[in-house]
């Protein structure tokens, strides 16, 4: 091809992510249609961002969706008005062009693989959603509920609780949501209410409620009523703690997001959410860590049997370590964050067996912070009862990353390129790097990347949607 016909064909596809755009935002807006291609999210996507979604399926399929073929299947989804739904454009393109050689047969096609999301009728009412704190992990979830907003929408975010007011607290709330020196700028706009206390981001209506205990707010007296409580500050860790906001008028259920103690359910989201029930009100969603691995044990347990293994996590420093070298109740966690790589401990290879019993005492695991702001590793080594090579191993994981019930959670990756940073803003629990993989008979080492804010705090939107019942069909089965 000439200089001319590579330019032409580049404004061509172009122009076509141009015109899904707004397609792709009506069938969230008004359906609760979340559309992805081979995992890769296209809502609020850039037309680049499109456009590459399309080339990841070359590492599935040998070769890149071409946009000429995924346009038509969405317009003809749009006619069909499908509801509460994630659906992979990509996988229907690829499965319809494998079998068509023209558009005459779109509209049966998607008639039988959407069966079970058409003719639902009306889409339950939202869920409010309260974040008790505002944190790294808190303005996170608030940035992925903002930008869910629709008459679709599930969840809807209504209120924050913080300590303080002091002058000029409500500027810097909104400021740090706005700005972040990880994750960039907020997609919108973000204004602040002074006279009513309040965010409102892309029109979302934020009350920000100053609390010293959650015992002391009424939801009520701000309409907030049957909320989902998301505690992110980590200062309660049992149910004990926790049942302190069910006293709050207004609350209804409580989400842990950190591990939680005792016999709390902790859940990872693909592994073990089935075990929330209707009465269940008081919820963990666990730790980053333990989102990251477990997906990928319960596969590879699911396989090959898993002897016993060790889990060592590299892990970005977080806020409760020390800039500078100073006092701490932690060992070695005084020491300074930046400057050093910290040994320490994690409960996480432990509190996989809260969502994959079977792995109950047959792993270990240590940790290791180093002086990154964001995005972690987890080498985990696996004595296995089934032998493997490295290529077997990769093939399967790649497959479990594209059609497994996991395929929302892990992620693969065959690039010899990658380093930490590429994984920023990644919202899979984990990213399997395929060419640091070693296997030899019955035993593995696997290198899982994670996004230890942005990847985690999307497993716990998942949940919140579970613990607020929402049924959301994942297709093409």
């Amino acid at each position: 091809m000439t200089h001319e016909h590579h330019l032409q064909a580049w404004q061509e596809s172009q122009e076509l992510a141009e015109a899904m755009q707004p397609l792709i935002g009506r069938l969230y807006r008004q359906q609760g249609i979340e559309i992805t291609v081979y995992g890769r999210p296209l809502q609020n996507a850039s037309t680049i961002d499109i456009l590459k979604a399309h080339r990841v399926v070359r590492r599935h399929e040998g070769q890149p969706l071409a946009i000429q073929h995924s346009f038509p299947l969405l317009k003809a989804l749009c006619e069909l008005a499908p509801s509460a739904a994630e659906i992979d454009l990509g996988k229907l393109a690829v499965g319809y062009w494998r079998d068509h050689s023209d558009e005459s047969g779109i509209v049966d096609y998607l008639a039988a693989k959407l069966a079970p999301a058409l003719g639902q009728g009306a889409l339950p009412a939202p869920t409010d959603v309260v974040l008790y704190g505002f944190g790294r992990i808190g303005r996170l979830l608030a940035r992925l509920l903002i930008e869910r907003t629709g008459a679709a929408n599930s969840l809807r975010l209504r209120a924050i609780v913080v300590r303080g007011g002091r002058e000029g607290d409500l500027e810097k709330r909104a400021s740090l949501l706005r700005r972040d020196s990880v994750h960039g700028s907020f997609n919108g706009s973000i204004e602040v209410d002074l006279e009513r206390s309040a965010i409102i981001a892309n029109g979302t209506f934020i009350q920000v409620i100053y609390a010293k205990q959650p015992s002391d707010i009424d939801y009520t007296a701000y309409g907030i009523d049957r909320a989902l409580i998301v505690d992110n500050t980590g200062v309660w860790r049992d149910e004990l703690g926790l049942s302190e906001h069910l006293k709050a008028r207004g609350a209804a259920k409580v989400l842990l997001t950190a591990p939680g103690k005792g016999e709390m359910k902790n859940v990872v989201f693909g592994v073990n959410h089935d075990v929330i029930t209707p009465q269940d009100n008081i919820i963990s969603a666990a730790s980053c860590t333990t989102n990251a691995i477990t997906p990928v044990l319960k596969v590879m347990q699911d396989r090959y049997g898993i002897r016993h293994g060790h889990v060592e996590t590299v892990h970005s420093y977080t806020n409760d370590q020390n800039l500078i070298d100073n006092y701490h109740s932690g060992e070695r966690r005084g020491r300074s964050a930046v400057l050093n790589m910290v040994m320490t401990s994690t409960g996480a290879a432990k509190a996989v067996a809260k969502a994959l019993p079977e792995l109950k005492g047959k792993l270990t695991g240590n940790a290791i912070r180093v002086p990154t702001p964001n995005v972690s590793l987890a080498i985990i080594n696996l004595s296995l009862e089934q032998g493997t090579d490295r290529e077997s191993l990769n093939a399967y994981l790649q497959q479990a990353s594209l059609s497994s019930s996991l395929h929302r959670q892990i992620d693969f990756s065959a690039s010899t390129e990658l380093v930490s940073s590429d994984m920023v803003g990644s919202r899979f629990a984990g990213i399997v790097d395929s060419q640091a993989t070693i296997a030899e008979e019955d035993h593995c080492v696997l290198y899982v990347w994670y996004d230890n804010e942005f990847g985690y705090s999307c497993q716990v939107v998942r949940v919140m949607e579970k613990m607020a019942g929402v049924i959301r069909q994942d297709l093409p089965a």
